[in-house]
């Protein structure tokens, strides 16, 4: 599986979701409404997707998936990176996304939310 493509290809279904490189071109940016829902990046040689989780699903996923870590370059609180895995799945990885993206759109004022 290639974690970028599988995160890339969902995050474009999202509406108003827009693909940026703010951070020069090794480094992917979703966000909505100017708001960063989802990175791609490649740490040490591997591939790597950074994104909003709710704190307690976050810490779960971290003590049940060894390739989760706290979020790069993040607060390690609120966000986590994920890196491919032996159960890291296409499905899993499009569920993050999803849930990265609803916890911003929730944090945007009613009159900007899509």
């Amino acid at each position: 599986m290639d974690l970028h493509h599988v995160a890339s290809e969902h995050a474009q279904t999202l509406p108003l979701s827009t693909k940026e490189f703010p951070f020069g071109p090794e480094h992917e940016v979703y966000k909505i409404r100017g708001k960063v829902f989802l990175l791609l990046t490649v740490l040490r040689g591997e591939a790597i997707i950074t994104l909003k989780s709710d704190p307690e699903i976050g810490a779960s996923l971290r003590t049940t998936f060894p390739t989760i870590v706290p979020g790069y370059h993040m607060n390690k609180v609120h966000w986590i990176s994920v890196s491919a895995g032996e159960r890291i799945t296409e499905d899993l990885i499009e569920g993050l996304v999803e849930e990265s993206y609803q916890l911003v759109v929730s944090s945007l004022p009613a009159s900007k939310r899509p």
